[in-house]
């Protein structure tokens, strides 16, 4: 491979070698999934599937998918905006509180919503003592499914657009306020345009979440008058063995992911590393300043309320869920589950993000990237069908490997993630350290444990942590694989939730929620002393 003189690039052939080998690994594995579901489709009739009212499945999944995408990006520039102004005592606890979104598992919202607004929620029972009668709210349908998108997602917009506000030159926001800007022009001259450039892709990546969303709907959606794509292969696979169906709406799926994955593309990228300082404090005068309280109060109430609730009623009854071996088993297995998609995740990541640092072909680079990437236009359900399909042809008992594909399923979830988060560092490496270490003729192996091991400790800690916690809390394979015997956490709580048993549903979810947020605040900075204590 040729080196790039203006980067200064070591030669690190063992690397290139890794990364392609994993890209074409991961290229493999999905072409012969999608090479099954095509196989299983032509060999079916397309009337197989005629009880599914195939156009109003992509009318009401388009549409919740657009309602929670408008709706959360204008919950996020709306706290992205008064964070960015407001200083308080516990604005940081705070910010993290909405950070914290992309680790909060979609199906411990769900509950956590039904814990305040269900028929059987906070807000009933208080009603039922005021009032005398406790409260019917449509939880269940097309409004629950958007407030627990919004929840989710309207915290992670925020997260990122504030890190964009909070990336605006100092220079800027000190011309803009000795000039005695209001704060509708400052918000008009000065922040829009930051924030503007960011909405394209950002919305293409909560769309595709929402459009893709599966335990969410699968709890609240009341029903197949609303469901998006994967609850409708779940349903066809699990509860009918309707293969013909699942085939045929996989295929779908897959097609419809694609083209919103190539629409997304067009768009510009949402940044991954930005400024990390704290902004000039500049206050709003007049009535922004109550208008910013009133929107942190509203957002911390709208995504903080449920999982307190569920934490305080799920902590409560959490005495009979701790007797139970079932439980154990569960939790035992999610923890191995977690952790050995942690481990391959992370050695997945390091290899391509060190693979792409290590060249400078552009396309090289982008055909890294790719397959990594894969797995939004091939989302849990599909590619879980896709894999039963291959197994049931192989002739082997799905649940004999079913702990296998749950883990590579989840390592395919995580690795967008974690792409992400360690590419940009290991190129910042090689631009600032490059040719400092192609002088010092340092080997790929010491320029690892030397430089970057102890600069990238803790955005290692990160990406383990975030595999760790999609991989606690995803219900998407889980639910086509789970048997009797083999049972994660969440798929322990649809279980209960079904059998009508809400209050052990409600501990469960209380359980991974603690374990979730525990892991993603304590591993980062567990790599970062391993990491930093190596460098000593």
């Amino acid at each position: 491979m040729p080196r790039s003189a203006d980067r200064a690039l070591p030669n690190r052939p063992l690397r290139l070698l890794g990364g392609a080998a994993i890209t074409l690994s991961i290229a493999a594995l999905m072409a012969v999934l999608f090479w099954t579901i095509l196989e299983a489709a032509e060999a079916q009739p397309l009337s197989a599937a005629s009880s599914i009212d195939i156009p109003w499945l992509l009318w009401i999944t388009s549409l919740q998918a657009a309602l929670s995408t408008s709706i959360s990006l204008v919950v996020g520039v709306a706290i992205a905006w008064a964070l960015n102004r407001l200083h308080f005592p516990g604005r940081g606890l705070l910010a993290g509180l909405f950070a914290s979104a992309i680790v909060t598992p979609g199906i411990v919202v769900a509950f956590g919503l039904l814990t305040v607004w269900g028929r059987s929620g906070w807000l009933s029972r208080v009603s039922e003592v005021w009032f005398g009668a406790p409260l019917d709210l449509p939880i269940f349908g097309l409004g629950g499914v958007v407030a627990a998108h919004v929840i989710l997602d309207g915290a992670f917009a925020a997260t990122i657009l504030l890190n964009r506000l909070n990336s605006i030159p100092l220079e800027r926001l000190k011309t803009g306020q000795s000039l005695g800007l209001s704060a509708r022009t400052r918000f008009e001259i000065i922040d829009w345009p930051v924030i503007r450039s960011s909405l394209p892709g950002l919305g293409a990546i909560i769309f595709l979440l929402a459009f893709t969303s599966f335990p969410i709907v699968l709890l609240l959606g009341g029903g197949p008058s609303v469901q998006t794509l994967e609850v409708a292969i779940y349903s066809a696979v699990r509860l009918d063995f309707d293969l013909n169906a699942a085939v045929l709406l996989a295929v779908l799926q897959i097609g419809l992911c694609s083209a919103i994955i190539l629409l997304a593309a067009a768009a510009p990228a949402v940044p991954v590393s930005v400024a990390q300082r704290s902004p000039l404090r500049w206050r709003d005068r007049g009535w922004a300043t109550p208008l910013q309280g009133l929107v942190l109060l509203a957002a911390t109430a709208g995504f903080g309320l449920p999982l307190a609730a569920l934490l305080i009623d799920g902590l409560s009854d959490a005495v009979q869920l701790l007797e139970s071996p079932s439980f154990w088993r569960a939790l035992g297995t999610s923890l191995a589950i977690g952790l050995a998609s942690a481990i391959l995740t992370l050695v997945l990541a390091v290899t391509l993000a060190a693979a792409r640092a290590a060249s400078s072909l552009k396309f090289f680079r982008i055909g890294l990237g790719v397959p990594a990437y894969a797995y939004l236009a091939v989302p849990a359900v599909a590619l879980s069908l896709g894999a039963f399909l291959f197994i049931r042809n192989l002739g082997i008992a799905p649940g004999a490997v079913a702990p296998l594909v749950v883990i590579v399923a989840n390592t395919l979830l995580a690795l967008p993630f974690g792409m992400a988060t360690l590419s940009p560092a290991f190129d910042s490496v090689v631009r600032t350290r490059g040719r400092l270490m192609r002088s010092l003729g340092l080997s790929g192996s010491k320029q690892f444990m030397l430089v970057e091991w102890p600069l990238l400790g803790r955005d290692f800690g990160t990406v383990f942590a975030l595999a760790f916690c999609f991989s606690l809390g995803d219900l998407g394979v889980i639910a086509l694989f789970g048997t009797q015997d083999f049972v994660t956490l969440p798929l322990l709580m649809l279980r209960a939730f079904s059998a009508y048993r809400g209050t052990d549903a409600a501990a469960i979810a209380a359980v991974v929620l603690i374990l979730a947020v525990a892991a993603f605040t304590v591993l980062p900075l567990m790599f970062e002393r391993l990491s930093h204590a190596r460098a000593r």
